[in-house]
């Protein structure tokens, strides 16, 4: 998933990177509100950090414009104040959740994968495909309660699937998604993925689910419905995400 940093303080932007992309997001960064604007009208996040105090306007501003435009992605506002007047102004201008510095590193990504799935729909973390379980905060998944191994990129375009069931989803959506334009490789690089992720579902048991839709591209097909499994669940091996 693809997150924009909106963090004056170069030191706290490069902290924030490194404990988002340990998480397993993808990070664009800007210091500045207004670039912040720009950068959603062009490109497709999941969610949006800002701080609260950016040098060009204050947190909940940028939070009241995003809104205003009718940007969709939601906002998690970080806040070295202790006044409840912030956290307020915040959450009046449409803000997710606020979260206070300093915080603790595993409480900020868990509050980070809540929102995801709300804004996704799902409030619990492990969506059910027929036999197969993802499970979004863990990064794992399971066919029949065996372990499915994929790569890091594998398993981000099968996420990206199956939150986006039954949207047609083209090349260039997955290669923006999985590089967000940096040092992007060839377009054919996705059928590549795409085929040895499905080969790797078929061996598991998990059969077809991904659909090819020719001179567009693929989709999760359309009669296996993803649903949320809210009661507890026995713990699962890990899936093993070993670089592309």
């Amino acid at each position: 998933m693809r997150v924009l940093l909106v963090e004056g303080d170069i030191t706290a932007a490069q902290g924030l990177t490194r404990i988002l992309q340990n998480a397993g997001f993808m990070v664009d960064h800007t210091e500045m509100g207004e670039e912040a604007l720009e950068m959603l009208r062009h490109y497709d996040y999941d969610l949006a950090v800002l701080d609260i105090e950016l040098p060009d306007m204050e947190g909940s501003d940028l939070v009241r414009r995003m809104r205003h435009a009718r940007h969709p992605v939601p906002a998690l506002v970080l806040s070295a104040s202790t006044q409840a007047s912030v956290r307020i102004r915040a959450f009046a201008a449409g803000a997710d959740d606020v979260v206070s510095k300093p915080f603790d590193q595993t409480e900020l990504v868990a509050r980070i994968q809540a929102i995801l799935r709300r804004s996704k729909g799902y409030a619990a973390p492990v969506l059910q495909i027929a036999n197969l379980r993802l499970n979004l905060d863990s990064r794992e998944v399971t066919v029949d309660e065996r372990p499915v191994h994929l790569t890091g990129k594998e398993y981000s375009i099968l996420e990206l699937l199956v939150l986006r069931k039954g949207i047609v989803l083209t090349k260039d959506a997955f290669l923006n998604h999985l590089y967000g334009g940096m040092d992007e490789p060839e377009m054919k690089i996705i059928d590549v993925f795409i085929c040895k992720l499905r080969k790797k579902l078929q061996l598991a048991g998990a059969g077809n689910l991904i659909g090819t839709i020719w001179g567009r591209g693929y989709m999760l097909r359309d009669d296996v419905a993803p649903v949320a499994v809210s009661a507890p669940l026995l713990p699962q091996p890990r899936t093993v995400l070993s670089a592309a």
